[in-house]
Protein backbone atom coordinates (compact mmCIF):
# COMPACT_ATOMS: atom_id res chain seq x y z
CA UNK A 1 0.00 0.00 0.00
CA UNK A 2 1.40 3.52 -1.01
CA UNK A 3 1.02 6.34 1.40
CA UNK A 4 2.08 8.98 -0.72
CA UNK A 5 -0.47 11.70 -0.45
CA UNK A 6 -0.11 14.90 -2.65
CA UNK A 7 -0.42 17.36 0.71
CA UNK A 8 0.29 20.67 -1.22
CA UNK A 9 -3.45 20.19 -2.84
CA UNK A 10 -5.01 17.68 -0.49
CA UNK A 11 -3.69 18.21 2.97
CA UNK A 12 -5.63 22.01 4.40
CA UNK A 13 -3.29 21.30 7.76
CA UNK A 14 -0.24 21.63 5.73
CA UNK A 15 0.77 24.99 4.39
CA UNK A 16 2.34 24.98 1.01
CA UNK A 17 6.13 26.32 1.81
CA UNK A 18 7.36 29.57 0.16
CA UNK A 19 10.34 30.19 -1.92
CA UNK A 20 11.33 33.48 -0.18
CA UNK A 21 12.08 31.45 3.35
CA UNK A 22 15.09 30.12 0.92
CA UNK A 23 17.93 31.94 1.90
CA UNK A 24 21.12 31.45 4.15
CA UNK A 25 21.01 31.55 8.00
CA UNK A 26 21.91 35.03 9.49
CA UNK A 27 21.23 36.80 6.64
CA UNK A 28 17.92 39.77 7.38
CA UNK A 29 15.27 39.78 4.71
CA UNK A 30 12.03 41.56 4.30
CA UNK A 31 9.72 40.11 2.48
CA UNK A 32 7.10 42.11 1.18
CA UNK A 33 3.13 41.40 0.36
CA UNK A 34 4.20 41.85 -3.30
CA UNK A 35 5.55 38.47 -3.16
CA UNK A 36 9.09 37.05 -4.60
CA UNK A 37 10.03 39.57 -6.57
CA UNK A 38 9.52 42.04 -3.93
CA UNK A 39 12.37 40.62 -1.37
CA UNK A 40 14.65 43.33 -0.08
CA UNK A 41 18.14 42.52 1.37
CA UNK A 42 18.68 44.71 3.57
CA UNK A 43 22.65 44.25 4.32
CA UNK A 44 22.80 45.61 0.42
CA UNK A 45 20.43 48.63 1.24
CA UNK A 46 22.12 49.84 4.21
CA UNK A 47 25.47 49.87 2.80
CA UNK A 48 23.94 51.92 -0.27
CA UNK A 49 22.41 54.13 2.15
CA UNK A 50 26.09 54.58 3.80
CA UNK A 51 27.91 55.12 0.48
CA UNK A 52 25.20 57.70 -1.00
CA UNK A 53 26.22 59.80 2.34
CA UNK A 54 29.57 59.47 1.74
CA UNK A 55 29.09 60.86 -1.54
CA UNK A 56 26.62 63.57 -0.24
CA UNK A 57 29.65 64.79 2.25
CA UNK A 58 32.56 64.54 -0.28
CA UNK A 59 30.40 66.53 -3.01
CA UNK A 60 29.30 69.42 -0.29
CA UNK A 61 32.91 70.16 -0.22
CA UNK A 62 32.84 70.96 3.46
CA UNK A 63 29.33 71.01 4.70
CA UNK A 64 30.04 68.87 7.69
CA UNK A 65 33.22 70.97 8.87
CA UNK A 66 30.93 74.34 8.43
CA UNK A 67 28.09 72.92 10.56
CA UNK A 68 30.40 71.63 13.06
CA UNK A 69 32.17 75.24 13.24
CA UNK A 70 29.14 76.86 13.82
CA UNK A 71 27.85 74.01 16.46
CA UNK A 72 30.60 75.62 18.97
CA UNK A 73 29.93 79.01 20.48
CA UNK A 74 32.56 81.50 19.40
CA UNK A 75 34.80 83.09 21.73
CA UNK A 76 34.20 87.02 23.32
CA UNK A 77 36.76 89.36 23.20
CA UNK A 78 39.43 91.27 20.96
CA UNK A 79 42.53 90.51 19.39
CA UNK A 80 44.90 93.18 20.89
CA UNK A 81 44.77 96.11 23.37
CA UNK A 82 43.10 98.99 21.91
CA UNK A 83 43.69 102.68 22.78
CA UNK A 84 40.98 103.48 24.62
CA UNK A 85 40.26 107.49 25.72
CA UNK A 86 40.18 107.84 29.49
CA UNK A 87 36.54 110.24 30.41
CA UNK A 88 36.56 111.52 33.78
CA UNK A 89 33.30 111.46 35.88
CA UNK A 90 32.05 114.67 34.47
CA UNK A 91 31.82 113.21 30.64
CA UNK A 92 35.12 115.48 29.78
CA UNK A 93 38.07 113.64 28.61
CA UNK A 94 40.55 112.94 31.42
CA UNK A 95 43.59 114.76 30.86
CA UNK A 96 46.60 114.95 33.32
CA UNK A 97 46.45 118.46 34.79
CA UNK A 98 42.59 117.70 35.70
CA UNK A 99 43.98 114.18 37.57
CA UNK A 100 46.36 116.11 39.60
CA UNK A 101 43.52 118.55 40.59
CA UNK A 102 40.95 116.38 41.13
CA UNK A 103 42.76 113.15 42.88
CA UNK A 104 45.39 112.35 45.18
CA UNK A 105 47.20 110.02 47.48
CA UNK A 106 44.31 111.18 49.95
CA UNK A 107 41.58 110.66 47.35
CA UNK A 108 39.03 107.93 49.89
CA UNK A 109 36.41 107.13 47.17
CA UNK A 110 37.42 104.72 44.66
CA UNK A 111 37.57 105.77 40.90
CA UNK A 112 36.82 103.03 38.31
CA UNK A 113 36.80 102.49 34.67
CA UNK A 114 36.94 99.29 32.50
CA UNK A 115 39.52 98.28 30.45
CA UNK A 116 39.90 96.29 27.98
CA UNK A 117 36.65 94.48 27.83
CA UNK A 118 33.19 95.60 29.62
CA UNK A 119 33.58 93.15 32.66
CA UNK A 120 37.50 94.48 33.60
CA UNK A 121 37.01 96.76 36.10
CA UNK A 122 40.49 98.77 36.82
CA UNK A 123 41.51 102.07 39.86
CA UNK A 124 42.56 104.94 38.51
CA UNK A 125 45.20 106.23 41.27
CA UNK A 126 46.93 109.27 41.53
CA UNK A 127 49.36 108.94 44.28
CA UNK A 128 50.70 112.77 44.46
CA UNK A 129 50.91 114.16 47.95
CA UNK A 130 48.09 116.09 49.03
CA UNK A 131 50.01 119.59 48.20
CA UNK A 132 51.90 118.16 45.40
CA UNK A 133 55.21 118.70 47.36
CA UNK A 134 57.98 115.91 47.59
CA UNK A 135 56.89 112.66 49.49
CA UNK A 136 58.19 112.17 52.56
CA UNK A 137 57.56 109.93 56.11
CA UNK A 138 55.22 112.77 57.31
CA UNK A 139 54.08 113.71 53.71
CA UNK A 140 53.18 110.60 52.30
CA UNK A 141 52.49 109.85 48.50
CA UNK A 142 54.50 108.68 45.49
CA UNK A 143 56.81 110.22 42.34
CA UNK A 144 58.28 108.15 40.05
CA UNK A 145 56.01 104.88 40.65
CA UNK A 146 56.38 102.56 37.78
CA UNK A 147 54.43 102.70 34.52
CA UNK A 148 53.32 106.25 36.37
CA UNK A 149 52.48 108.88 33.77
CA UNK A 150 51.83 112.88 34.92
CA UNK A 151 54.52 115.36 36.03
CA UNK A 152 55.47 113.43 39.02
CA UNK A 153 54.91 109.77 37.56
CA UNK A 154 52.40 109.79 40.29
CA UNK A 155 49.43 108.58 37.96
CA UNK A 156 48.53 104.77 37.68
CA UNK A 157 46.33 102.18 37.18
CA UNK A 158 45.31 98.56 38.14
CA UNK A 159 42.72 96.30 38.40
CA UNK A 160 40.05 95.89 40.58
CA UNK A 161 39.60 92.68 40.79
CA UNK A 162 41.15 90.63 43.18
CA UNK A 163 43.93 87.74 42.44
CA UNK A 164 42.76 85.74 44.96
CA UNK A 165 39.49 84.67 44.05
CA UNK A 166 38.46 87.58 42.08
CA UNK A 167 36.43 89.54 44.55
CA UNK A 168 35.98 92.80 42.68
CA UNK A 169 35.84 96.75 43.57
CA UNK A 170 34.30 97.96 45.93
CA UNK A 171 35.45 94.64 48.29
CA UNK A 172 38.57 95.13 47.10
CA UNK A 173 39.69 98.90 47.46
CA UNK A 174 42.23 101.51 47.65
CA UNK A 175 43.24 102.51 51.22
CA UNK A 176 44.92 106.03 51.67
CA UNK A 177 46.70 107.55 54.30
CA UNK A 178 45.77 106.91 57.85
CA UNK A 179 42.59 104.47 56.78
CA UNK A 180 44.05 101.21 58.35
CA UNK A 181 47.99 101.79 59.66
CA UNK A 182 49.93 98.79 59.21
CA UNK A 183 53.49 97.56 58.94
CA UNK A 184 54.23 94.93 56.26
CA UNK A 185 57.39 92.65 55.61
CA UNK A 186 59.10 95.53 53.97
CA UNK A 187 58.17 97.98 56.69
CA UNK A 188 55.44 100.47 57.39
CA UNK A 189 53.52 101.61 53.78
CA UNK A 190 50.65 103.72 54.46
CA UNK A 191 48.35 103.43 51.59
CA UNK A 192 47.76 100.68 49.53
CA UNK A 193 44.89 98.36 47.96
CA UNK A 194 43.06 95.59 50.34
CA UNK A 195 40.66 93.40 49.75
CA UNK A 196 38.24 92.92 52.32
CA UNK A 197 37.09 89.23 51.55
CA UNK A 198 40.38 87.32 52.35
CA UNK A 199 42.98 90.10 53.31
CA UNK A 200 44.93 90.29 49.92
CA UNK A 201 47.36 93.70 50.30
CA UNK A 202 48.65 94.90 47.02
CA UNK A 203 51.97 97.61 46.84
CA UNK A 204 50.36 100.68 44.79
CA UNK A 205 53.70 101.78 44.94
CA UNK A 206 55.91 98.82 42.91
CA UNK A 207 53.19 97.33 39.98
CA UNK A 208 50.62 96.56 42.73
CA UNK A 209 53.27 93.11 44.15
CA UNK A 210 51.92 91.38 47.27
CA UNK A 211 52.12 92.28 50.36
CA UNK A 212 49.64 89.95 52.42
CA UNK A 213 48.19 87.02 50.79
CA UNK A 214 46.13 84.85 50.29
CA UNK A 215 46.56 86.01 46.75
CA UNK A 216 50.30 85.00 45.42
CA UNK A 217 50.24 87.26 42.15
CA UNK A 218 50.00 90.76 41.51
CA UNK A 219 47.23 92.74 40.16
CA UNK A 220 47.40 93.51 36.32
CA UNK A 221 48.64 97.27 35.89
CA UNK A 222 46.93 99.44 33.23
CA UNK A 223 49.64 101.17 30.68
CA UNK A 224 48.88 104.64 30.47
CA UNK A 225 49.95 106.93 28.26
CA UNK A 226 49.40 111.22 27.82
CA UNK A 227 49.30 112.93 24.42
CA UNK A 228 50.85 116.43 23.67
CA UNK A 229 47.61 118.04 24.68
CA UNK A 230 47.74 116.14 28.25
CA UNK A 231 44.80 113.23 27.45
CA UNK A 232 45.20 110.50 29.23
CA UNK A 233 44.78 106.93 27.39
CA UNK A 234 44.76 103.12 28.31
CA UNK A 235 46.55 100.97 25.72
CA UNK A 236 47.42 97.90 27.60
CA UNK A 237 47.50 95.64 30.26
CA UNK A 238 51.18 94.34 32.38
CA UNK A 239 51.27 91.81 34.15
CA UNK A 240 49.15 88.35 34.74
CA UNK A 241 46.13 87.63 33.22
CA UNK A 242 43.22 89.77 34.75
CA UNK A 243 41.56 87.18 37.74
CA UNK A 244 38.80 85.29 35.86
CA UNK A 245 40.34 85.32 32.35
CA UNK A 246 42.55 83.04 30.75
CA UNK A 247 43.33 85.84 28.84
CA UNK A 248 42.51 89.38 29.61
CA UNK A 249 41.52 90.02 25.90
CA UNK A 250 39.00 87.22 26.08
CA UNK A 251 35.87 87.14 27.92
CA UNK A 252 33.49 89.89 26.90
CA UNK A 253 32.97 92.74 24.82
CA UNK A 254 35.78 95.95 24.54
CA UNK A 255 34.98 98.60 26.17
CA UNK A 256 34.74 100.80 22.53
CA UNK A 257 36.69 104.16 22.16
CA UNK A 258 36.38 105.52 25.30
CA UNK A 259 35.83 104.33 29.46
CA UNK A 260 34.40 106.53 31.96
CA UNK A 261 35.70 107.28 35.11
CA UNK A 262 32.77 105.73 37.82
CA UNK A 263 32.50 107.16 41.33
CA UNK A 264 31.95 104.22 44.05
CA UNK A 265 32.10 104.27 47.95
CA UNK A 266 34.90 101.43 48.99
CA UNK A 267 34.42 98.71 51.53
CA UNK A 268 36.83 99.41 54.33
CA UNK A 269 37.71 96.13 56.57
CA UNK A 270 40.96 96.29 58.81
CA UNK A 271 41.50 92.44 58.56
CA UNK A 272 44.82 91.21 57.44
CA UNK A 273 45.91 87.54 57.58
CA UNK A 274 47.19 86.80 60.96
Amino acid sequence: MSWEIDCASSCPFLAERSPAFDFPVGQVRRVASGGEDSDVDETRRNILKLAGVGALVLAGGGLGAAALQYSVPPTIGLTSYPKVALVDVSGKPLTVDAAMAEYNVGTSDLFIFDYPLRNEPNFFLNLNTVDSQRPTSSNPGAWMVPGGIGPNGSIVGYSAICQHLGCPAPAIAYYPPGTCPRTFAGGTLPFYIHCSCHGSTYDVTHSAANLTGPAVLPLPQVTLEQDSSGNIYATGLTGPPVNGHLNSLQGDYGVGSTSQLSRETPVILCSFPS
